[in-house]
């Protein structure tokens, strides 16, 4: 990995390298994707189905997109049991995490007749996407529909690429069982996205989309957004590790590859106080990526986007920790949980060295969906918030509206509009009392 001195340049040199990742410099895709979306808008099924067969070799129909409940059940036949002992045990850690961010309306009533108030109430169709194609991802499954489960929306459509043989993956299936799908599609790609947006005879439009997906699901969503609501445009996976001469090299070493793996444009960065230390991780990683499995994936975005920052003190690693903004932070410090009170710009924040990332993604409970490419500044996890709506709840009575009307009308006078002043006011027509 390339050891480098922290300072501005290098700082604005590594921020300008990141953001090439982002989904919104790819603009060559998108007049592709877009022509997918306006087929599948136009056509429906018929351009669904064309797609997917142009992309994936598969002959979808009416007949087998939807998976059925034998396929379901042959994938409870052929998934380890170990691993939906694993899955049932990681539902429940998601679950209670999510269940502790339910929102619940409220109204205060005051005793001049006014009513004030917030209603909750669950988005009522969400479309979930499931990556399929290089890797299965049954985890994603249970961190997109188990907020929404636990925000009560009550139809749950999931989309995913069928394998070459047509069917879907085992654990992709088992994992959608269990954490309550009510649906499941078997497309992928923009057409998946265009149809969820927009519904086709096969597939019922939904109000929401989310879910990650490569590129051109990414920019899809992006598209239907307006349409439909969505989660983020997700970009490429990166961790940043911030330690100081206190930590397991080999650790750090194995916790930045956990990231570099997914693709090569998945980012791996070390900031530290300690030159010992970059020289150690550097040399681990050297070691891990010979005997690791994805080992040409790791190459690339290790030489990409990898790098090992060596920063004068902690202040200045924390500051550039803050503007980096990464997906997943590590903390390996001495003081991990004072570090954490610093943090400003994160999407999830794991604190010392045996809280590494893969226990995020899989199994603690907080969700594994979150801002990337410095987004985190802005966006938040994907969490029961995202799948619920407020409404404003109003009710004055004459006995409350009474003493200010008049200020009302005012208001509405000083901007112009006339009509609005007159909805107010001829509510008190000819009542000498207020006058």
């Amino acid at each position: 990995m390339r050891i480098i001195e922290l300072n501005q340049e290098t700082k604005n040199n590594i921020l300008e390298n990141l953001l090439k990742r982002s989904p919104n410099q790819y603009k060559e895709y998108e007049d592709r994707v877009n022509q997918i979306i306006e087929d599948v808008k136009e056509l429906g099924d018929a351009a669904v189905f064309d797609y997917t067969k142009k992309f994936d070799k598969i002959e979808l129909s009416p007949s087998n997109i939807l998976v059925t409940e034998e396929e379901i059940q042959e994938a409870y036949e052929k998934i380890d049991k170990e691993v939906l002992s694993v899955i049932k045990k990681a539902i429940k850690n998601i679950r209670e995490y999510h269940e502790k961010q339910k929102q619940y309306s409220w109204f205060d009533s005051q005793p001049n007749g006014i009513i004030l108030g917030q209603k909750v109430t669950p988005i009522e169709a969400v479309g979930v996407y499931v990556p399929g194609g290089k890797a299965a991802y049954p985890s994603s499954v249970l961190m997109n529909v188990i907020p929404a489960k636990v925000a009560g929306v009550t139809r749950i459509a999931m989309t995913t690429p069928p394998s070459k043989d047509g069917k879907v993956y085992e654990g992709t299936l088992v994992a959608a069982h269990e954490a309550g799908v009510t649906e499941i599609y078997k497309v992928g790609g923009a057409q998946a996205i265009a149809a969820l947006a927009h519904g086709t005879k096969s597939i019922k439009k939904v109000d929401k989309i989310v879910g990650p997906g490569n590129i051109y699901v990414a920019l899809a969503k992006k598209a239907v957004y307006g349409h439909v609501s969505i989660d983020s445009i997700a970009g490429p996976s990166e961790i940043l590790v911030l330690a100081d001469e206190t930590a397991n090299p080999r650790f750090v070493a194995a916790d930045l590859l956990s990231q570099a793996e997914h693709d090569e444009l998945a980012s791996a960065i070390l900031i530290t106080t300690s030159k010992e230390l970059a020289y150690q991780v550097a040399k681990e990683v050297d070691e891990f990526i010979k005997v690791l499995s994805r080992k040409e994936i790791l190459t690339k975005s290790i030489d990409n986007y990898g790098y090992i920052l060596i920063g004068k003190d902690l202040e200045e690693a924390i500051d550039t920790a803050n503007e980096i903004a990464s997906e997943h932070l590590e903390i390996v410090t001495k003081d991990a949980f004072q570090v954490m009170t610093k943090i400003k710009n994160a999407g999830a924040i794991f604190i010392g060295e045996y809280s590494s990332e893969p226990l995020g993604d899989y199994f603690a409970g907080p969700n594994h969906v979150l801002p990337t490419n410095g987004t985190a500044k802005f966006f938040s996890p994907l969490s029961v918030d995202d799948f619920i709506k407020k409404s404003s709840i109003i009710s004055y009575s004459k006995e409350a509206l009474q003493p200010v009307y008049k200020d009302i009308v005012k208001f509405a006078t000083a901007e112009g509009l006339t009509a609005h002043a007159n909805s107010i006011a001829v509510r008190f027509e000819g009542n000498q009392e207020v006058e």
